[in-house]
């Protein structure tokens, strides 16, 4: 409507009016007169005009004709055309509600009537909206843990019996418990081939049933002891294998990080019996490597003085022989010699072993003028062999008083003895 005509001026309008040109565009005139210059709008007029127009909406629509009725043509036309403007709002609509947002580190994947059409990365996507397709957004990066035998609570860990116990090869029953970490790295063959994929938990369901047959297994080729002490690494990394190569087969899209043992012990119900056991094997082992450390320590020893005493042995052997060798060529040479000269062979022989004795032996030599044929000797030699002994007996710095005693009838022994070869030299 212009700004300078008045509402009766309009088609199809039901009231009168002069049509002034100092109306505003709310169907007012000035408040200050004849001015062209417009006043501020009445709030109470504009909510009272809105209200008949609605009015009139609705009682066109409902055949009622609003405020004494317009036309019947007029009445049609607005209805059909509230009619188009729902149906654009509600298109509008939606057709809004196919536009999601993909968070980084997850895919979208859309479905057609159910079928596979494509998967989306992270981003702003649209899709045709529902009925016609669906989307399914899965997190592709997010580690998940999945607890097999036992349970983790708020400060507290309870083992689930169903899970935990597997039979060993060597007929004994152990409680043993798993943590495995997965995530996913085909959403999918998670969405397909797992059924009634909705949540986290059918993938947690499907990783734990998997470790647990694995993990079954693995502890049914091996022994108790053996995957209580030193095989606990071994299992891990064979479960890990074993439940990869399960899901795998089954096509399921789920990719295992690490399988890591947390806990491996007999029952409960014996567990007291088998850590007595458990200790009696370890001191079992103590003393087993205590006395292989002693025969470390004492046979390497004994070996080395085997080996000396040998070594000695080939020497004095190797000295006798080759003395007895020198002994037999020097008699040789002699007996030579005396076939050829018995007599000068004879002196020289005697020569050379008075010699041998008397370098072995002190000797006094005493000149006697007077021609006489008693000899007066003295064992000068033995006497000061004596004194020395007796000197070295008698020191108070080395000697203790038993000791000195002692020393002293050593002596008195030895000058008796002296005295009495003097005596029978004078009597000879």
């Amino acid at each position: 409507m212009p700004w300078n005509q008045s509402e009766s001026n309009q088609p199809g309008s039901n009231k009168s009016g002069t049509g002034g040109n100092n109306d505003d565009p709310w169907g007012q005139r000035n408040r200050r007169g004849t001015g062209r210059q417009p006043g501020p709008p009445d709030l109470d007029e504009i909510f009272r005009q809105a209200k008949e127009r609605i009015d009139n909406l609705f009682g066109r629509l409902t055949g009622g004709g609003g405020n004494g009725g317009g036309s019947s043509g007029g009445g049609k036309s607005g209805g059909n055309g509230l009619i188009i403007l729902l149906l654009v709002i509600g298109l509008g609509f939606w057709v809004s509600t196919g536009i999601y947002t993909v968070d980084q580190g997850e895919q979208a994947i859309e479905l057609r009537f159910g079928k596979y059409t494509e998967t989306n990365d992270a981003g702003l996507h649209w899709h045709i909206p529902t009925p016609f397709e669906s989307v399914e957004i899965i997190n592709t990066q997010n580690v998940n843990t999945v607890e097999v035998g036992y349970r983790k609570g708020n400060r507290t860990v309870q083992s689930v019996p169903r899970e935990a116990l597997m039979l060993t090869q060597d007929e004994n029953i152990i409680d043993i418990h798993f943590a495995v970490q997965y995530d996913i790295k085909d959403p999918t063959d998670l969405l397909f081939n797992v059924s009634e994929y909705n949540s986290r938990d059918i993938a947690d369901s499907v990783v734990r049933q998997a470790t647990e047959s694995a993990v079954r297994e693995i502890v049914g080729r091996n022994t108790m002891d053996f995957a209580i002490t030193e095989g606990r690494a071994q299992l891990a990394s064979e479960a890990k294998s074993l439940v990869q190569s399960i899901l795998d087969r089954y096509q399921t899209g789920i990719n295992i990080r690490t399988v890591e043992m947390q806990n491996a012990q007999p029952p409960e119900q014996v567990k007291d019996a088998f850590d007595d056991v458990v200790r009696a094997r370890e001191d079992e082992q103590r003393l087993k490597n205590l006395a292989e450390a002693y025969a470390n320590d004492v046979i390497p020893k004994a070996r080395g003085f085997s080996a000396r005493i040998l070594q000695e042995a080939d020497a004095y052997k190797a000295s006798i022989i080759a003395k007895a060798e020198g002994e037999t060529a020097r008699f040789d040479q002699v007996l030579s010699e005396y076939s050829k000269a018995p007599d000068i062979t004879r002196d020289r022989l005697y020569l050379e072993t008075m010699e041998q004795v008397f370098s072995r032996s002190s000797k006094m030599i005493i000149d006697q003028q007077n021609g006489g044929n008693t000899v007066m000797y003295l064992p000068l030699d033995q006497l000061l062999k004596n004194r020395s002994q007796f000197s070295e007996e008698s020191d108070p710095s080395n000697q203790s008083s038993g000791n000195r005693s002692a020393g002293n009838q050593v002596t008195n022994r030895s000058l008796r003895s002296t005295n009495r070869s003097v005596d029978r030299t004078v009597r000879q």
